[in-house]
């Protein structure tokens, strides 16, 4: 089996990829992670997934690359991460009552034969209508300051759903698992 090589530095994607069982490294991408003008929230999740995988390529001779990357669109609005509890609060205040999505872009890059496979998957979350109040509460207990969205899905940002919609919710914590399963079964890797 090739060597897996993460492209991030992200702990929640590296959990993730753990839970598969698969020997990997991880190496921190240095790309320019701003959206270009008119770019979509889809376009610019894939964009960033493989310019993260060819990024981490660049410096090794074999393997198989992983990159990833998710966008959360509110309406028109990209969000990033909020990184401040004020944004945290805004975000969260923007999304209530409302669909938001979430893109992640996903690449798997073969070093030796320049191949790739890339792919973005979907995820829809509806908010409850939520108080200030209720928000101060969430950002009290877990302040997801590094999480596109400001809520995190696997602890008690579930609280703020009404439904999910999507093929696989480990896309809300930034990795799809489903369909990187599928992409590396493309490069000979079998899981289990």
């Amino acid at each position: 089996m090739p060597s897996l090589i993460l492209a991030s530095s992200s702990p929640y994607r590296r959990a993730l990829l753990a839970r598969l069982g698969l020997d990997f490294a991880c190496h921190s991408p240095h790309i320019d992670e701003r959206p270009r003008p008119g770019e979509s929230g889809e376009q610019l999740a894939l964009r960033l997934a493989e310019h993260k995988a060819a990024a981490v390529a660049a410096e090794y001779r074999e393997g198989l690359v992983i990159g990833s990357d998710q966008v959360c669109v509110n309406g028109n609005q990209l969000l990033g991460k909020p990184g401040t509890r004020e944004n945290a609060r805004r975000q969260l205040q923007a999304a209530a009552g409302k669909r938001v999505s979430f893109y992640t872009g996903l690449c798997v890059h073969d070093i030796a034969s320049g191949r790739r496979a890339s792919l973005v998957e979907p995820f829809h979350v509806d908010f409850r209508p939520l108080t200030l109040a209720q928000i101060d509460r969430y950002l009290d207990r877990e302040p997801a300051l590094d999480c596109a969205g400001a809520f995190k899905c696997e602890g008690l940002g579930i609280s703020l759903f009404e439904r999910m919609d999507g093929r696989d919710p480990n896309s809300l914590v930034g990795l799809p698992l489903i369909a990187l399963v599928d992409l590396l079964t493309e490069f000979g890797v079998e899981v289990p």
